[in-house]
């Protein structure tokens, strides 16, 4: 018998930011207390259409960071302008739940962000209306798993958190309470 527990965020999730979301929102069930449900990556890649090995390095960057095989994804519609045809390879995409989502936001906040330049916190303005939190980062190079020596592409990516929240307060709460580094956008006169 395996005497792993899980992730450690998850296991904190469960024990103390649970009952203290529920008290400070004023929920009275604990299924009402927002968690989070997954965490999509996804890697965007225009310039694929030029060149077509920029898919297969960001397979691997993606599944370096993520733990796990990426989707390709192919364009749906043919573009003139962009050289584009339908069915051509433009992007790479994951999607994270359970143990791996737990980890993967873990590193991210531990280890990732703050090895971003000039860091100062994450923009609130990200928040959709429904709870869910989507950052971009501008390059892959700030996680530790990627080999520089490697690395002939530098590419962005977006980070999707998809929380059971109704609204952006609970979701801003339960992401404030996980340790991400929100900083307020609100001008204050």
């Amino acid at each position: 018998m395996s005497d792993y527990a899980g992730p450690q965020l998850q296991a904190r999730y469960t024990n103390e930011i649970r009952p203290a979301l529920q008290e400070s929102l004023g929920l009275s069930s604990t299924m009402a207390v927002p968690k989070l449900e997954k965490i999509v990556l996804n890697m965007g890649l225009g310039a694929a259409v030029q060149n077509p090995k920029m898919i297969d390095q960001a397979v691997v960057d993606l599944g370096r960071i993520s733990g796990q095989r990426p989707v390709i994804q192919k364009a749906r519609k043919s573009i003139a302008n962009f050289k584009l045809r339908e069915g051509m390879p433009i992007g790479v995409s994951v999607t994270l739940r359970r143990d791996r989502m737990y980890e993967f936001l873990d590193r991210l906040i531990s280890v990732a962000l703050p090895r971003v330049r000039d860091f100062r916190g994450l923009p609130d303005r990200g928040f959709d209306g429904k709870g869910n939190y989507t950052m971009g980062v501008r390059e892959q190079t700030i996680f530790p798993e990627i080999d520089l020596d490697n690395l002939e592409h530098v590419v962005g990516m977006s980070v999707t958190l998809v929380t059971t929240a109704v609204n952006d307060e609970q979701g801003r709460a339960l992401l404030v309470q996980l340790g991400m580094p929100l900083r307020s956008t609100a001008k204050t006169a």
